[in-house]
């Protein structure tokens, strides 16, 4: 990657980046009173499907094109941006929140216009106190000048934005499940379809986009989708399914680097580059030995994959399940990979809504397995156990709902795929008179 100049970021670590009145000294909001003067809803939505962005919340769908997908007949509309920021190392949303208010804000306006919605319900992650408090504050900002309200700017447009506080639920993350929460039930993600586009909050049509994703809305309508489509990867001339991996990204980085961190750059950074240029390398010295490219659901790359492009293809040619959040935990030499799989099955089990009987039970069942593997009691045999359950749970084998079980069973999968030596090798070493053993594990073998 040559020299990029951030502009997602721009604004983070600039005195009062928070405040409207330092958003607006710095272009804030001019691409915003353009587009209601001189553009029409259909305008934005085409130059939005023009620049190629794909969602930046996990699934990549074509931003512009989900938009088309809304029931325009069915009133009203409604947008629900998604800040529930749930997956184990991603951060970047809540660095926006927090440093940069405005610039969500502004592209959530235009996302709305574009879609027609005159409610906006912006769904954010209880553990977040601070983005909260900055993003009402800026909100108050918004409705004060007239940027927010029932007459936008004289436009006649009108918009509400309604603050909602999630229930601190990995589950909430997933847009039907959001919607469920945001109705005040039980976040039980909804079986597919009808789609929000056409029956979503409320039983009225929604769209469904992620506070990364509504922001490079608002780069596109100020910068244009000549210059978002000079970012990036474009498509793969030999895979007809390739829509591209254009525009900025923000990176998380976390785990054993010297500089973690929320890094911006274009589509397509490699997983050492954003390593070794961003995060200082690995720290203290040691060597790398497992990442994981884009949040845990994504699965885990060797070392030796490091080159893998962050693209919304790249982690796929390498066994991962996709770019995900592009949040990349970096993992050193000393670290056990069982470890790992043990913290991952940990939390997938108690995340699980238990709405789904594969996925209540599959992920409860690997977490057993791996506790009791780490306490000594592993056999070999469960090691094909826990490739059965990864097979079997989640809406790729059509047995779940939603896709947080697919997310449980990748690292899995991949971990037997690419450290099954060192997964046998701690069973053999840490129950050396047992591993072979097939028959059921006694109760007293179990662990608490």
């Amino acid at each position: 990657m040559g020299e990029y100049e951030p502009v997602l970021l721009a604004n983070v670590g600039v005195a009062g980046s928070h405040t409207r009145a330092v958003y607006e000294s710095r272009g804030g909001y001019e691409g915003l009173r353009r587009a209601l003067c001189d553009m029409s809803p259909a305008d934005v939505t085409e130059r939005v499907k023009a620049s190629g962005l794909r969602g930046r919340g996990g699934a990549g769908f074509p931003t512009g094109l989900k938009w088309t997908f809304l029931d325009k007949k069915a009133t009203p509309v409604y947008f629900c941006l998604n800040a529930d920021e749930s997956e184990p190392g991603t951060f970047n949303n809540r660095i926006l929140m927090e440093e940069d208010p405005h610039q969500v804000l502004e592209g959530l306006i235009l996302s709305c216009y574009a879609t027609g919605a005159r409610t906006a319900y912006y769904y954010m992650r209880y553990e977040y106190p601070l983005a909260w408090e900055r993003t009402r504050a800026a909100i108050d900002e918004c409705y004060a000048a007239g940027l927010l309200g029932s007459n936008l700017l004289g436009t006649g447009y009108a918009l509400d934005v309604v603050l909602h506080r999630g229930a601190a639920a990995y589950i909430c993350g997933e847009e039907t499940g959001l919607i469920e929460s945001l109705e005040g039930k039980r976040a039980w993600p909804r079986i597919k379809p009808p789609f929000p586009a056409i029956e979503g909050a409320f039983r009225k049509p929604t769209v469904v986009n992620n506070v990364e994703t509504v922001s490079c809305v608002r780069q596109i309508i100020d910068r244009g989708v000549d210059w978002f489509r000079s970012l990036g990867v474009p498509p793969d001339p030999k895979n007809p399914r390739d829509a591209g991996s254009f525009g900025p990204k923000l990176y998380c980085l976390s785990g054993h680097v010297e500089r973690p961190g929320c890094y911006e750059g274009p589509l397509g950074l490699t997983v050492r580059e954003l390593i070794d240029r961003f995060g200082g390398g690995v720290w203290k010295g040691r060597r790398g030995k497992a990442a994981i490219p884009g949040g845990i659901s994504m699965g885990l790359l060797r070392e030796d994959e490091f080159d893998c492009p962050l693209d919304f293809n790249g982690p796929g040619r390498y066994g991962c399940l996709g770019l995900g959040t592009a949040a990349v935990v970096v993992m050193d030499e000393t670290v056990s990979i069982v470890d790992v799989l043990h913290n991952s099955c940990r939390f997938f089990a108690h995340e699980s809504c238990g709405q789904c009987t594969p996925c209540r039970e599959g992920t409860a069942w690997a977490y057993k397995i791996l506790q009791r593997i780490r306490a000594g009691h592993g056999r070999l045999l469960d090691i094909e156990l826990l490739r059965g359950i990864g097979d079997t749970i989640g809406i790729m084998p059509g047995t779940t709902i939603c896709g947080l079980a697919d997310g449980a069973a990748w690292p899995i999968k991949n971990a037997i795929a690419k450290f099954r030596d060192e997964i046998e090798t701690h069973i053999k070493t840490t129950n050396p008179g047992h591993y072979g053993a097939t028959r059921p594990v006694p109760e007293r073998h179990s662990a608490h």
